[in-house]
């Protein structure tokens, strides 16, 4: 039995790197009845057994741990130098010096070893596809193998791999891009309608996801269960910072950028992501390390001007509620969606 189709609610809580996915999101999610994510991604894997070890405490049903891919490709070595001349006057404003924009692999490696002597039930990908070694192994050892795309091919190509499932991410998510390249810009609905037309796996809609009847959209339209990200940022349990949370809040519209971290993610707009977009270059980690000490001072001194807020396009629609009840409320609202619809339909012919 899948563990989708063990679930009571089609909800899905999207792995937030750098904070907003704690175990206690996860497990609230899990408890719920929905599926609840770690993000392991730009953690130590002592960090991730940790987490893993915390879920397991609060709750015994079903999670996902989510792991970056690294990135097989070059970059620009002098576009980096270049950013960093460009950025550094601003660091040294706040009193930090840039970090150095350093390669690496996130410790793939050893948090995917992790997950092989102590499996959990779900194990998602992004920033790529993984091998077919490790589909093999992990699946082996009973559990669940998610890949994320952003085009239609590349859901075809994960299910070839013998993946579980397929994560279907549109251009309206908050945070990264989840596939390679990151400069896909398709639209939930109309990827998933061409990924459901060649795949034949289950389908995992994700991109701007926030209430009810946007969720009942993407199920009509295919997709097994709703991915959502943003809809959980202001929850207590989330780790969103207070500035974070205002931001999800506000009305501010968002843009995708490179200008934080090398790779393509949506956040709320704001005067970094405007001054340093156009100049940003490609390449991650290289960017996220040099750009991290004038963030975290940005955080520091609570600086929404500076401090990267990701967040999907639709998160006005973000609420300030337990996690639980977001799972149930958004639920219902799809149930009621998909009601409506059923009962309009009567009136069509």
């Amino acid at each position: 039995m899948s563990v989708l189709s063990t679930l009571r609610h089609p909800i899905i809580a999207a792995p937030m790197a750098g904070g907003p996915s704690t175990p206690a999101l996860a497990a609230a999610v899990s408890a719920a009845g929905g599926l609840g994510f770690l993000a392991a991604g730009m953690i130590d894997t002592e960090r991730l057994t940790a987490d893993v070890a915390e879920v397991r405490a609060r709750t015994e049903r079903p999670f996902g741990v989510n792991v970056f891919l690294p990135d097989p490709g070059s970059v620009d070595e002098a576009a980096i130098q270049a950013y960093a001349e460009r950025l550094a006057p601003q660091a040294a404003a706040r009193g930090v010096r840039l970090g150095e924009p350093v390669g690496g692999d996130d410790a793939y490696p050893k948090k995917v070893a992790a997950l092989l002597a102590d499996p959990v039930p779900v194990v998602s990908f992004v920033f790529g596809l993984p091998d077919r070694a490790a589909v093999a192994a992990l699946r082996e050892r009973g559990t669940e193998v998610w890949a994320t795309v952003t085009r239609p091919e590349a859901a075809t190509a994960a299910a070839d791999l013998g993946v579980d499932a397929v994560v279907v991410q549109g251009t309206e998510a908050g945070g990264h891009r989840g596939g390679l390249p990151d400069d896909d810009d398709y639209a939930l609905l109309p990827l998933l309608r061409l990924a459901a037309a060649h795949c034949d796996r289950p389908l995992v809609a994700a991109g701007g996801l926030v209430d009810g009847p946007a969720v009942a959209a993407v199920l009509a339209a295919g997709a097994a269960a709703a991915q959502l990200g943003t809809a959980f940022l202001r929850c207590p349990e989330a780790g969103s910072s207070p500035m974070h949370r205002a931001a999800v809040a506000s009305a501010t519209p968002t843009a995708l950028t490179r200008s934080y971290t090398g790779k393509r993610a949506r956040g709320v707009a704001n005067d970094f992501l405007r001054q340093h977009d156009a100049a940003a270059p490609a390449g991650y980690p290289q960017v996220l390390h040099l750009t991290r000490p004038l963030l975290a001072a940005a955080r520091r001194d609570g600086d929404t001007s500076v401090a990267n807020l990701w967040a999907g396009q639709a998160h006005p629609l973000a609420r300030d509620l337990p996690a639980a009840e977001v799972v149930a409320e958004v639920s219902a609202g799809a149930r009621a969606a998909l009601a409506a619809v059923v009962e309009r339909s009567t009136r069509w012919g």
